[in-house]
């Protein structure tokens, strides 16, 4: 069956049936009076959400959808029949906007969920509803209103709790048919998917979930390159997101790590509501040999940004188990302790490394900046301490100078005691004795020394 998930429609309600003027005519009664009946109200259209559709094919190739109208009023009282309303059958999570203005007119995102689009129109009334005691033959009728007419365009969004995502052949059709009892066209060559692929996963404890396999994403995606633009918007009633990466992809400047930059990148350009879902990292493609090179450095890129990976082999089913409790873990409890790793420890020692040399630089600043002081002090204390040197040195040569001051003073100071009691004329002389005594002294010590020296000079002579 070919997927169809957007058309547009014309739809129009049916009109009203006609009010009838008749009179009624029969022998042997005169003037029988109107009996002219209503007309019949028109069909409306209607849409109802139907869980078993998957598509809009149908509605492809029939685009003009018209209710019936109702039947005219007829005498002896005969009310006009009313028609059926339309129901036209649209799978769970249809959009109906409005083709003129873009309006969105509901979302049928449950399962029998109704939503009337174009109202039928209403039946006129008959020429009896208007004779009164004053007017007693009516010769008029009403007409029946119009229906209503709109264009519509529907928008399937599959209602979908995680999507796949990932670059053409990466392994989608091939993980949902392994673990959900959907089929799509898996081959062992190189093609990508052209429609989404909707499949039923059996967890345990009777928990299932709806994966939506979506066709491949390349880079451009949101801006209608390929066929991801026209399909993104499958997976925004997703819940989690799986990002399936190529590990084996080979071509010119294909990367593990530059294809998840560029899913993440379409995501947020097309919806930031849909690049903050949460999001599970699956590592395919592991029974091949360069994919298991290309692992370790692709999950330690992640894991400095916080992500695990998952490596997985869609082929043989290596460690689809623990993906698998990964993405209902979080789907049902909402917990994400599972999808995020921590920081691995050289990352943690570099970060850390920051705080503590800033931390060693500050310290060496202040010791520096307290041995300066000191060294400053140091210096200064030197300085002070040869200053006090000099200063000594200075003080005892005034000192020495200064002895013969003393001896005058200690000779002056008997003086005084002595002359203490007597007269200040006998002070006056003793002074002058006192002070011709010390005279006499040096000059008798300066003979001795002439003499002393004369007699060494006569000897060496």
């Amino acid at each position: 069956m070919k997927f169809v998930d957007e058309v547009r429609i014309y739809v129009k309600a049916g009109d009203g049936g006609n009010g009838a003027v008749s009179f009624r005519r029969e022998k042997f009664i005169e003037r029988g009076g109107p009996n002219g009946g209503d007309g019949g109200n028109g069909g409306s259209v209607s849409f109802v959400a139907n869980p078993q559709l998957t598509t809009l094919l149908d509605y492809r190739y029939q685009q003009h959808h018209r209710a019936r109208n109702g039947e005219h009023g007829m005498g002896s009282d005969c009310n006009g029949r009313a028609a059926d309303d339309m129901v036209l059958q649209v799978p769970v999570g249809t959009l109906i906007r409005n083709e003129q203005t873009g309006e969105l007119l509901v979302d049928l995102s449950e399962p029998g969920q109704v939503y009337v689009a174009a109202k039928g129109g209403r039946g006129g009334l008959g020429n009896m509803n208007f004779a009164t005691s004053t007017r007693q033959t009516p010769r008029f009728a009403q007409d029946g209103t119009q229906g209503d007419e709109v264009t519509l365009r529907l928008e399937l969004k599959l209602l979908a709790d995680v999507g796949l995502l990932g670059f053409p052949n990466a392994g989608k059709s091939t993980f949902i048919s392994r673990v959900s009892r959907a089929r799509p066209k898996v081959a062992d060559y190189p093609f990508t998917t052209l429609v989404p692929n909707l499949g039923m996963v059996q967890y345990k404890d009777h928990l299932s979930f709806v994966m939506a396999d979506i066709p491949g994403i390349i880079e451009g995606a949101s801006e209608g390159v390929g066929l991801g633009h026209q399909f993104l918007r499958h997976v925004e009633r997703c819940k989690v997101l799986v990002h399936l990466i190529d590990m084996g992809a080979m071509g010119e400047g294909r990367n593990p790590l530059d294809d998840f930059n560029i899913l993440n990148k379409e995501l947020k350009k097309y919806s930031a509501e849909l690049a903050g879902k949460p999001q599970v990292v699956a590592a395919n493609k592991l029974d091949l040999t360069e994919a298991r090179e290309r692992l370790a450095p692709f999950t330690e890129a992640l894991r400095r940004r916080g992500i695990r990976v998952y490596p997985v082999s869609c082929a043989t089913g290596e460690g689809m188990q623990a993906l698998m409790d990964s993405v209902a873990e979080v789907l049902f409890t909402g917990r994400t302790d599972k999808i995020h790793t921590e920081v691995p420890s050289k990352g943690a020692g570099k970060r850390s490394a920051a705080p503590a040399k800033k931390a060693a630089k500050k310290a060496s600043t202040r010791a520096s900046a307290s041995r300066k002081p000191a060294a400053k002090k140091a210096v200064v204390k030197k300085g002070a301490a040869k200053k006090a040197g000099a200063a000594r040195k200075s003080t005892a040569k005034k000192a020495v100078a200064k002895k013969p001051v003393a001896k005058k003073a200690v000779a002056k100071k008997p003086t005084a005691k002595k002359t203490s009691s007597r007269s200040s004329g006998a002070r006056k002389a003793v002074a002058k004795k006192s002070a011709s005594k010390p005279v006499r002294k040096a000059a008798v010590k300066k003979s001795a020394v002439k003499k002393s020296a004369a007699k060494k000079s006569g000897g060496r002579r």
